[in-house]
């Protein structure tokens, strides 16, 4: 029997030339008639009164309630009975065919397995022959491997002997040169020797590296003495070295009279030596510092410039080691001078004579910078056995430091050493004297901050008297303070890694904040005084403080250092992602905390002025506020209109005070100052004069006056639009003053739209932006002009 599953997929395409909509119902009757017979095959004599409910519903489905529709019975019928005999042919012709295809696969299956049997026998035979044949041929294979190995020891020890026949030839002909005076060949055969030598180094054969080293040796010495004599004279006849600055000058005069064959043989003998340059960098051991000061990895300076620089070392370990006069600790500045001297000296000769030989021999070298490469060896030596001497004297050590940082200034600047050569920061970078260094730094830091904190004019700026300069009204000591952190910016920016200028970075930072602490010391012994000089001065510091480091924040070093700095931060995981993104994206600054600290004092201490001038002016408003604005006569009845009376106090007060803290305080603070008090004074005379009276016509024209022709005027000199500032009383007065068919048709307004667009756009169009609706209101209950209507 057929699943049912597959009787339904049997009829694959339908066998009626129906429109498209009766052959889909067609198909689908078909699957479904399929499906049934399937089913009754399935069940093999099921529920009787299922399969009548499935052709109960499926002739329903067909057929329906139409009558006409059973017109298509006799196609159904035929249908599914082409349906059914097609069905019993396939149920058939499977039958019929699985027999044959299980009889053909067990067949094969057997064909197979002989086949496999057959195999495995051919398999046996062959594995036993082979068993066979290799016993057999087991003595021959042993004679042909110890032929094999005697002849591959017979073929290393052709090549031994070759490669000693080679060295030997090598040497032979640099014999025969040597003995014909063919020094030029000479030196071209010990470079071929020489990288014979480099190509053995991974071998194994110990003797013959140690015959081609020591031949290289034997020859390299040779010609080196050799050439290094003659290479000397060459330099003797040319008055090598040039000690003084006269004597360079005299030799610069000199050298176009001298003979073209001295500077033939020189550029010959230079060429030579150069030539010399792999075999010495093999043989030679070089010289170098211990691995605490981190020297960045350089190759060995040139040989001939190498022999050029003799005279020199010798001259300064002459002067600059043992017992020597010239050798004293507390004068470092010595022998730097000497090396600066040198280099000058000799810069002229090297750049107009050596460097076109270099060039000439296609090399990438620079003789000055090679040259001063040398002679600051020197330094570096004499440095690291000094520092250690003087680490625990402050006064002699700060004086190396100084010194130090001159001599690589000048080395950078003047004669463009380059940052990537070792230099003098690496010594002052090795951990023991980088700490000290930091100490001392500090300890002369903090010595400073109690002078200058302590001298009597502190607090005075320095350009007081020069309008254009005294813009900040810097006081004497934050001038002082932040050019001693500028100095100590660039006494550090040249240290090597960024992790040693972060530590500088964090102690300007800890003197930032102790600076800010004494500062807040003082000022709180001048809060009585908020007004006074001193006070002024205070702030005028820690504002010029901010804004510098607000400025610097923006510099490419310190922005350099912001990276370095995230960089560390996220390794040690000590700021949140937050902080992380914030200087990453450069919304912060590794000034931010400095910054902040300081704008909080500062708006503390303004506040703490606005809050006194405020109480100053309040007590000299309390007449103007008991003024009688209910009963003053109109501007009609007076000849001309004049500052109340009871005003004068008031304005007095408030013009003193700006007038003297124009004077003491910078401009943008001053400006903070005037409008954190006009913010305030708006408010008061709003609530406290405005709001707390009643008003006729008089009074109201009064109040105007007073406002808009004297207080404003005030602040005038400071902004072009002083009433903007005054935003409460200036629309107060507006309304106070409005005429009474105005007054009366604005209260309308209010009244029947409240609240809506309406009332918003009278408002508007009176000049009125601040107050709300309920404030205007208020405002126009408190005339007493209004007519009698017998309401």
């Amino acid at each position: 029997m057929l699943p049912a599953g597959d009787g339904a997929e049997a009829p694959a395409a339908p066998r009626c030339s129906e429109s498209g909509d009766d052959r889909k119902a067609m198909e689908k009757s078909e699957i479904n008639v399929t499906a049934l017979v399937g089913c009754d095959q399935v069940s093999d004599g099921g529920d009787d009164a299922g399969l009548a409910s499935y052709v109960s519903t499926f002739i329903d489905k067909e057929v329906g309630h139409d009558l006409k529709s059973l017109k298509k019975l006799d196609k159904l019928i035929e249908q599914m009975t082409e349906n059914k005999m097609h069905l019993e042919e396939q149920v058939l012709t499977i039958s019929s065919e699985i027999p044959k295809r299980i009889q053909s696969a067990l067949k094969n299956a057997e064909e197979s397995k002989q086949f496999l049997n057959q195999f495995v026998e051919q398999e046996n035979h062959l594995l036993t022959s082979i068993n066979s044949h290799l016993l057999s041929a087991q003595p021959w294979m042993d004679d042909l491997g110890a032929m094999i190995s005697q002849i591959e020891e017979i073929g290393r020890h052709l090549s031994y002997l070759k490669w000693i026949s080679q060295i030997e030839e090598l040497s032979d002909n640099i014999q025969q040169y040597l003995l014909t005076n063919n020094v030029p060949e000479a030196a071209s055969t010990l470079v071929a020797m020489t990288e014979l030598d480099i190509k053995l180094q991974k071998s194994s054969c110990v003797h013959l590296l140690e015959f081609m080293r020591a031949t290289v040796k034997f020859w390299h010495k040779i010609l080196k003495d050799k050439l290094t004599s003659d290479f000397e004279e060459i330099l003797a006849q040319l008055h090598w070295p040039f000690i003084t600055p006269s004597q360079s000058q005299t030799t610069a005069v000199s050298w176009p009279a001298s003979s073209p064959e001295v500077y033939s043989h020189l550029e010959t003998l230079f060429c030579q030596l150069l030539k010399l340059q792999t075999s010495d960098e093999l043989l030679a051991e070089p010289k170098h510092l211990p691995e605490k000061y981190c020297l960045p990895a350089s190759p060995s300076v040139i040989l001939p410039i190498q022999i050029m620089l003799t005279p020199l070392q010798k001259r300064f370990r002459y002067h600059f080691r043992g017992n020597r006069q010239t050798n004293v600790l507390s004068k470092p500045e010595w022998y730097l001078a000497q090396i600066l001297m040198w280099i000058g000296n000799h810069t002229p000769f090297l750049d107009e004579k050596i460097q076109p030989i270099l060039d000439k021999a296609s090399s990438a070298v620079n003789a000055r910078l090679e040259f001063s490469r040398g002679l600051l060896m020197l330094v570096l030596e004499k440095l690291s056995n000094d520092i250690p001497c003087l680490l625990y004297d402050d006064s002699l050590f700060c004086h190396l430091v100084d010194e130090v940082l001159l001599f690589e200034r000048e080395l950078h600047s003047v004669h463009g050493y380059p940052d990537t050569f070792a230099n003098c920061m690496h010594i002052l970078s090795e951990e023991t004297c980088f700490q000290r260094w930091l100490t001392v730094e500090r300890k002369f830091a903090l010595q400073k901050m109690d002078s200058m904190l302590s001298s009597d004019a502190a607090w005075v700026s320095q350009y007081k008297d020069i309008t254009d300069v005294d813009e900040m009204k810097v006081p004497d000591c934050a001038e002082t303070f932040m050019t001693l952190l500028l100095v100590i910016t660039d006494r550090y920016k040249s240290l090597p890694t960024a992790s040693r200028k972060l530590q500088f970075l964090e102690l300007q930072k800890d003197l930032v904040d102790d600076f800010r602490i004494r500062l807040t010391q003082v000022m709180k012994e001048e809060t009585r005084a908020s007004l006074g000089f001193r006070y002024c001065a205070i702030l005028n510091a820690v504002n010029y403080i901010s804004t510098v480091l607000a400025d610097w924040a923006d510099n490419v070093f310190f922005l350099q250092l912001q990276q370095a700095a995230l960089e560390v931060f996220a390794e040690n995981n000590t700021l949140s992602k937050l902080e992380l993104g914030q200087l990453a994206s450069m919304e912060s600054s590794v000034f931010d905390d400095m910054i902040n600290l300081l704008e909080r004092l500062k708006h503390d201490m303004l506040t703490r002025q606005v809050d006194h001038v405020f109480r100053e002016v309040k007590d000299a408003a309390k007449l103007y506020k008991k003024e009688r604005w209910l009963s003053l006569p109109s501007q009609s009845e007076q000849a001309a209109p004049s500052l109340s009376s009871s005003a004068c106090p008031l304005l007095l007060t408030l013009r003193d005070r700006l007038l003297q803290l124009e004077q003491q305080l910078c401009f943008s603070l001053f400006k903070n100052f005037w409008q954190m008090l006009v913010e305030k004074l708006d408010v008061y005379i709003y609530q406290e004069v405005i709001l707390a009276n009643h008003f006729n016509e008089g009074g109201a024209a009064q109040l105007q006056f007073d406002m808009t022709r004297n207080l404003f005027p005030l602040f005038s000199h400071y902004c072009k639009r002083p009433e903007n500032y005054f935003k409460h009383v200036k629309e107060a007065c507006i309304v106070l003053n409005l005429s009474i068919g105005s007054a009366l048709l604005l209260k309308d307004v209010l009244q029947s739209a409240s609240g809506h667009p309406p009332a918003t756009a009278a408002l508007n169009e009176l000049g009125i932006y601040k107050l709300a609706q309920q404030d205007v209101d208020i405002l126009l209950n408190l005339r007493t002009n209004w007519p009698n209507t017998g309401k």
